[in-house]
């Protein structure tokens, strides 16, 4: 047992809670049954998702019961969105999607032990609900005006868009399933985002009207953000997300390697599970020599390991090491290079050919005689092999798994030639 509250403060992770004191004094008294959820929106969860599921992950090691639920029913509906109505998906695709992200969730908590997990499903206490009943046992304890004071109603209700009946429901299913989980588990902690704050205050005040002496809880993470001002979650390619084929293990591995020296020790004590000291020791390295990267290495090494395991990640790391000449290329598997490669400035290419014209057609150098510049230089490389001669050419040999050419502008300029096939 740990002193959830402090440790979570500690990382950064209380934007919002109910009552902090009276929460502490639940999770001393504990254990406590608490829950997050997530609606099927897409195929795969993504880094924002990601807080909620370590931050459930950190109180279930704390010694305490979680819910992990994926709404068959809300992910019907949608939560509303700041500025427009979103598009409805067909029934099908949301239940495909619900067992997609449940598999997802459960390879992160732990269903043994006296604080095991359980996953839930809304859609099993709303499907076969009618409307007069949810209009008469759950609608006539919500009140308009503060529904329609809820941060994110509010904004659409004054946009152009407007806001369907449809999505100014959705609080009240949420409501609902904290009632529900109450009643069904115990449940007496909701956690979430701090941008679902009044989604999450909508269960909590719906189990008071119900019942009156309950005490339950809510608590909510903050919005993550980059020094920089971008969005956090997001590269030039688009989301970082947590299946495989929609970012691949290399290009996740990247996006932690990439981070930014200011954000980094804020990254590692939300997303890593390295210990206080640990923490402390790579952000002193980080401040003496930023250069050496360990706490991004650190970093993208344990979040690549807990999202894709140990296999992939030794295979990610074996490729980033490759591709500056401190590992054989030709021993990466054809997947992980691939993932690597898509990563670099790329041209496709009929054939192989001079390695003047593939320097100058991927953009390495600006026109041939300056890639002849670079090879007389010796900054010139193709698959990690020191190019000699200006009139080198390069043979179907040397192809990657018969498709691929790394070429290299001194050490850190890297691109990729694929070779098309026929």
């Amino acid at each position: 047992m740990t002193d959830i509250v402090d440790e979570l403060q500690w990382r950064g992770l209380i934007a919002l809670s109910t009552d902090e004191d009276a929460l502490r004094k639940a999770f001393a008294d504990g254990p406590v049954t608490f829950y997050c959820g997530f609606d099927p929106t897409a195929p795969s969860l993504h880094l924002g998702n990601l807080v909620q599921i370590l931050t459930m992950r950190r109180i279930q090691q704390a010694g305490h019961r979680p819910l992990g639920l994926v709404g068959g029913a809300t992910g019907l509906i949608g939560d509303p969105k700041p500025n427009a109505e979103r598009t409805l998906n067909a029934p099908e695709v949301v239940a495909g999607w619900v067992e997609r992200l449940r598999a997802q969730i459960e390879r992160f908590l732990d269903f043994e032990g006296p604080y095991a997990a359980t996953m839930v499903n809304n859609l099993d206490w709303t499907s076969g609900l009618s409307a007069i009943d949810f209009l008469r046992d759950v609608g006539k304890y919500f009140r308009v005006n503060k529904m329609i004071a809820k941060e994110a109603v509010s904004r659409r209700l004054n946009s152009d868009a407007g806001i369907s009946y449809t999505e100014f429901s959705y609080q009240i299913l949420q409501g609902m399933d904290f009632l529900e989980l109450y009643r069904r588990h115990g449940c007496v902690l909701q956690t979430g985002g701090s941008d679902q704050w009044g989604n999450l205050t909508a269960g909590t005040d719906l189990i008071h009207r119900v019942e009156p002496d309950a005490a339950v809880h809510a608590l909510a993470t903050p919005l993550i953000t980059k020094a920089d001002g971008t969005k956090f979650g997001k590269t030039e390619s688009g989301t970082v997300w947590l299946d495989a084929e929609r970012t691949t293990p290399y290009a996740f591995y990247q996006f932690w390697l990439n981070a930014d020296d200011r954000d980094v020790s804020k990254f590692l004590r939300i997303f890593s599970f390295l210990s206080r000291e640990e923490i402390e020791e790579l952000e002193r390295l980080t401040e003496e020599r930023p250069q050496a990267r360990a706490a991004q290495r650190a970093l993208a090494e344990e979040l690549t390991t807990l999202v894709h395991g140990a296999e992939q990640c030794a295979a990610v790391i074996a490729a980033s090491k490759a591709l500056f000449g401190q590992g054989e290329l030709a021993e990466l598997d054809e997947a992980t290079l691939a993932a690597a490669l898509a990563e670099l400035p790329h041209a496709r290419v009929t054939g192989p050919g001079a390695v003047t014209d593939l320097f100058a057609e991927v953009g390495l150098a600006p026109s041939k005689s300056a890639a002849r510049r670079t090879i007389k230089e010796g900054g010139a490389y193709v698959n990690n092999v020191k190019v000699t001669a200006e009139d080198a050419e390069v043979t179907a040999d040397e192809l990657l798994h018969g498709r691929w050419l790394v070429l290299r502008r001194g050490k850190k300029n890297l691109a990729a030639i694929e070779v098309a096939a026929g």
